[in-house]
């Protein structure tokens, strides 16, 4: 027989999720069922907590402590350079393969880089910075009119200054 659950423990589950909608409560009764939760009503908190993220996959950390669940959104870097573009909301079951063809600045990527530190394997702001150029690169955005991986090479040889934090 298995040991009994304790209620104090803390666990900690993070999953995949869009935005301001409730999902599925079959993906998540397998991940939070045994913790001795209703999925449908993490469900509902989830939908309430990401609900500026509408549309988006988002990754939610779900914190569980006495069988109460408190939903952090830990949001990812192409998800913030997406939701800097500030584009308008889409329906996922309408609109496929949508193109973020949208402009930047510099600025922006800066502050996300800010955001991403605690998560980069860069030693530096300025290698994060790099990481969100780069992933702007595969959105398909630009950084004031240029195209992110000449920002990089512009980095690279020192003609920009990526500021200190």
């Amino acid at each position: 027989m298995p040991p009994k659950f304790d209620p104090t423990a803390i666990s900690i589950v993070y999953l995949r999720a869009v935005g301001g909608e409730v999902g599925a409560t079959s993906t998540l009764a397998p991940k939070i069922g045994p913790l001795g939760l209703s999925p449908k009503k993490v469900g509902d908190d989830i939908a309430k907590a990401t609900g500026d993220w509408k549309g988006l996959k988002i990754t939610c950390k779900l914190t569980i402590q006495n069988r109460q669940a408190t939903v952090s959104v830990v949001p990812s870097a192409s998800a913030l350079i997406i939701k800097a573009l500030k584009e308008p909301p889409r329906d996922r079951k309408k609109v496929k393969n949508i193109k973020h063809s949208g402009d930047i600045t510099f600025d922006e990527v800066v502050s996300i880089a800010r955001t991403m530190r605690p998560r980069s394997m860069a030693r530096e702001l300025s290698g994060t910075v790099k990481e969100m150029l780069g992933t702007a690169q595969s959105v398909g955005c630009t950084i004031d009119g240029q195209h992110p991986h000449d920002v990089i090479d512009a980095i690279n040889s020192g003609e920009m200054e990526v500021p200190d934090s």
